[in-house]
C-alpha cells in the first residue's frame, strides 16, 4: 500500500541548475516517560483541554484530522522516494533500516531517524556536493509510513500498514474489531519519537501516528 506523504526539496540556484542539467497487556496507569513535539505535544495538549469530570490521564478527542507535513519526523520502517534530478542511478525508493539510516550509492549510509524530509534532502544534497555532483537538486517524499501495532482484546492483534488520518477506532476495525471481553470506551496508546515516549489512555476518536502502539484492555465486569 502506498500513501501520499510530505515532499521536501533542496533546489540549487536556477542559473547553476540550467547549466548543469538543462530544463528542470493489562492496561497500566498512564505515565509520561518523556515529552516532545509532534504527536506527543498534541496528546499533551489534549490532556490540558479535557473537561474536569474526566479521570486523570484521559485524553479528549482532538479536533480535525492529523496531517503530516514538513514537521513529520522519520523513523525506522518509513519508506522514502528520493529523487536526485539528472541522476537516474541515485533516484530510487529507500527504506529506513533498524539503525535509522538509508543507504544510497556513492554516499553510503545517511542518518534519517528524527529528521524531517526537508532535513534529509538537505543532508543528501550536502554529501553529494562534497566531491560527487556540483549542484545537486534533491527531493524526498514519504512513499509508505511505518506501520502501527495493535495488541490486546481485538480479533486479530498485530502489525498493520499505517494510513494517514487514522484514528484508534479505525485501527480497531482494521484488526477485526473488539473481542467480547474488550473494554470499549478507552484504550492505551504509546507514541514514541526520537525525543522520548508518551503512554496515555485515550478515547476511540483519537488520531494515531505512524509507529504508535494501541493496547485494548479487558473489561472487568
Amino acid at each position: 500500500m502506498q500513501t501520499a506523504g510530505p515532499v521536501a526539496m533542496v533546489q540549487p540556484r536556477p542559473d547553476l541548475d540550467s547549466m548543469a542539467y538543462g530544463q528542470p497487556y493489562g492496561a497500566p496507569q498512564p505515565v509520561v516517560v518523556a515529552d516532545g513535539g509532534g504527536a506527543i505535544g498534541a496528546l499533551r495538549n489534549s490532556f490540558a483541554s479535557a473537561p474536569a469530570p474526566m479521570p486523570v490521564g484521559y485524553a479528549a478527542p482532538m479536533a480535525g484530522p492529523v496531517r503530516y507535513d514538513a514537521s513529520y519526523h522519520l523513523d525506522a520502517g518509513d519508506k522514502l522516494r528520493v529523487v536526485v534530478y539528472g541522476q537516474e542511478g541515485l533516484t530510487n525508493s529507500y527504506a529506513i533500516d533498524a539503525g535509522g539510516s538509508i543507504t544510497m550509492p556513492l554516499i553510503g549510509a545517511v542518518p534519517a531517524r528524527g529528521r524531517t524530509t526537508a532535513g534529509l534532502a538537505g543532508e543528501i544534497a550536502g554529501r553529494l556536493r562534497n566531491g560527487y555532483i556540483r549542484e545537486p537538486s534533491v527531493a524526498v517524499e514519504i512513499d509508505t509510513y511505518r506501520p502501527f501495532f495493535i495488541l490486546g482484546e481485538v480479533s486479530a492483534p498485530g502489525q498493520y500498514p499505517y494510513v494517514p488520518n487514522m484514528t484508534v477506532e479505525s485501527a480497531v476495525a482494521i484488526a477485526g474489531g473488539f473481542s467480547p471481553r474488550a473494554k470499549r470506551d478507552v484504550v492505551t496508546v504509546t507514541h514514541t519519537e526520537a525525543g522520548g515516549a508518551m503512554r496515555a489512555m485515550v478515547p476511540l476518536g483519537t488520531p494515531l501516528a505512524p509507529g504508535d502502539t494501541v493496547f485494548v484492555g479487558e473489561r472487568w465486569f
